[in-house]
């Protein structure tokens, strides 16, 4: 099955693919196709680039998924600013997938009320208890990577995941009527399509891939705390 990769990045696609984490990962044997560019990969494998954007996440999300909805294909939502560092990162989301519903890198095997953030039980962002916790994810400017942030052993079913990296097959999200929120922008929309799965009785997990994530996140700015309040009004929870 053929995998699509999608990207938003505020970067032009010359600087994307110069500069940018993610786009340094891709840079090798890409053949541009229209709107995708395709590589020369151990499995099929297509990007989806949403270059100077400006849109929030879901926005852009959601346009992937409407121009993939009768595709038999695998579309895998990522940050631009992401080092894959697994050469069969995509056969390893193949994988997964095979597990769950909904696949990403690391999240929270629970979910408590009013929780910010996958990782976090509180506004005051206290730490979960490591038995609740799944998934490895390198973390820093470069690699080797600054700090391995290991919270919990992976192929875990988990109720909550992160939003650097989600990974679907479009005929799941075709077959639940299912779409990224967009009330949301950049923050909370990860936490939201989760609950939005478990409601449709589906499963997200997390599964084992490599990579570098250049961010630790944005916690406790303007635009984090409206979202986060959207986010509470929406669940009640």
């Amino acid at each position: 099955m053929k995998t699509r990769l999608v990207v938003a990045t505020r970067k032009t696609e010359s600087d994307f693919f110069e500069n940018s984490a993610t786009g340094q990962s891709l840079a090798f044997n890409r053949r541009d196709m229209g709107n995708f560019i395709s590589f020369n990969t151990t499995e099929p494998l297509e990007l989806r680039l949403f270059p100077e954007n400006t849109r929030g996440l879901p926005a852009v999300y959601n346009e992937a998924i409407l121009e993939a909805q009768w595709d038999d294909i695998i579309l895998v939502f990522a940050h631009d600013d992401v080092y894959f560092l697994d050469y069969f990162w995509v056969n390893r989301v193949q994988q997964g997938l095979e597990n769950f519903d909904l696949i990403g890198l690391a999240g929270n095997r629970r979910r408590v009320p009013r929780q910010p953030a996958w990782a976090f039980v509180d506004t005051d962002f206290t730490w979960d208890s490591p038995e609740h916790l799944s998934g490895i994810v390198g973390q820093g400017a470069s690699f080797p990577p600054e700090s391995l942030f290991m919270v919990g052993p992976t192929r875990q079913r988990v109720k909550l995941l992160d939003g650097v990296l989600l990974a679907i097959k479009g005929r799941t999200l075709r077959l639940n009527d299912l779409w990224f929120d967009e009330r949301f922008d950049f923050n909370h929309y990860d936490l939201d399509l989760c609950r939005q799965v478990e409601q449709k009785g589906m499963t997200c997990g997390t599964w084992d891939i490599s990579v570098v994530h250049q961010s630790y996140g944005d916690f406790r700015s303007d635009s984090w705390t409206s979202s986060y309040n959207r986010y509470i009004e929406k669940w009640r929870e």
